[in-house]
């Protein structure tokens, strides 16, 4: 049997937000008729444990299948999941700084699997993290501390330890952001970064770690510029960069885009939408929960190709059950490293 025989994956070439704690009913029949892949979630949707069970369980009731959820849990500023109901997580980059390396990377491990126990806790499988990109002096403050360090090996193997997290506690880990985003000094939410790095120094730095985690099973694409590859095209949006992608970054797992509602991006959704699909990416990720925008990315997107299902199906297979281990435990230990600073 292939992958898409083996498991439900839906139709849609989206993942979609929704618009608040509830799904609402036009929502519902939309999904339902439209099928996206699956679903991501924002704060604006959270409120409390119950209630964010109840949201998961309706998506899912909505396609008729287990579709999967994701949210951006990182730590730091970028955590939907917040106190009281969850746990509150210092920003990567500073509590890697402190500590000593092995602490370092023992303590990212076991935060990613404290976030996928909350996570699973609530019905959400997916995690938009580990994040692959190499900080530099002058990285946006958007995403700087973000990130996992300065050093391409560094970053790489946080980055496999916090993968690793969240795959032991069945959260599917989503790497971003493809091919590279440290040297962006403009936040794409606002502005498209134009990157003139050699082809040399994006493949010894900023390609690096998404080489080294190529075995994942999705990524996220960067809205950024590469000119030495392409000076006309973000690469969400450029076959030439997908192909970098692909053939000399070697990631073979479901390619989706960031979100099409970020500014550096030009164009109607649609617009936008069709370019990132034809492009090469698999899936097109709108996050706002406007319904009106999500019927023109749906109707952009269309249907998955053939290889974006296979590839989607391959990356829902590695959901697995969560290991067993001792959650409180783990708590414990963690609070212990993140106390051993230097000196």
């Amino acid at each position: 049997m292939t992958p898409a025989e083996q498991v439900a994956t839906g139709r849609g070439a989206a993942i979609f937000g929704t618009a608040g704690t509830a799904l609402l009913a036009q929502e519902r029949d939309f999904f339902r008729d439209y099928d996206p892949l699956g679903f991501i979630l924002f704060a604006r949707n959270v409120e409390d444990p119950d209630q964010l069970s109840r949201l998961t369980s309706d998506l899912r009731d909505a396609v008729g299948r287990e579709a999967p959820i994701l949210i951006d849990q990182e730590g730091g500023r970028v955590q939907r999941m917040r106190a009281p109901h969850w746990r509150e997580w210092e920003p990567p980059f500073d509590l890697i700084a402190r500590l000593a390396p092995e602490a370092a990377l023992r303590a990212m491990e076991i935060m990613a699997r404290l976030i996928a126990d909350e996570l699973r806790a609530v019905g959400i499988d997916a995690n938009c993290a580990p994040v692959g990109d190499v900080a530099r002096t002058d990285t946006h403050p958007f995403l700087k501390n973000r990130c996992y360090g300065t050093g391409p090996e560094a970053v790489a193997r946080i980055g496999r330890a916090v993968a690793d997290g969240l795959l032991s506690g069945g959260v599917l880990p989503v790497i971003k952001h493809m091919p590279g985003h440290g040297l962006a000094r403009q936040d794409t939410h606002h502005e498209l970064p134009r990157v003139t790095a050699s082809r040399t120094e994006l493949h010894e730095v900023d390609f690096w770690p998404f080489t080294a985690l190529s075995d994942l099973p999705m990524a996220m694409t960067a809205h950024i510029v590469f000119a030495d590859y392409d000076p006309d095209h973000p690469a969400t949006q450029s076959p030439e960069m997908i192909r970098v992608i692909r053939e000399e970054i070697g990631f073979h797992g479901l390619l989706m885009t960031d979100d099409l509602n970020m500014e550096a991006l030009s164009g109607s959704l649609a617009e936008r939408t069709a370019a990132s699909i034809r492009a090469g990416c698999d899936i097109a990720l709108h996050c706002k929960g406007d319904f009106g925008q999500m019927q023109a990315v749906a109707a952009a997107a269309g249907e998955m190709t053939g290889p974006a299902q296979e590839r989607a199906a391959r990356a829902l297979l590695r959901r697995a059950a969560p290991d067993k281990v001792d959650i409180e435990g783990l708590g414990a230990e963690f609070l212990a490293l993140s106390r051993d600073a230097h000196g």
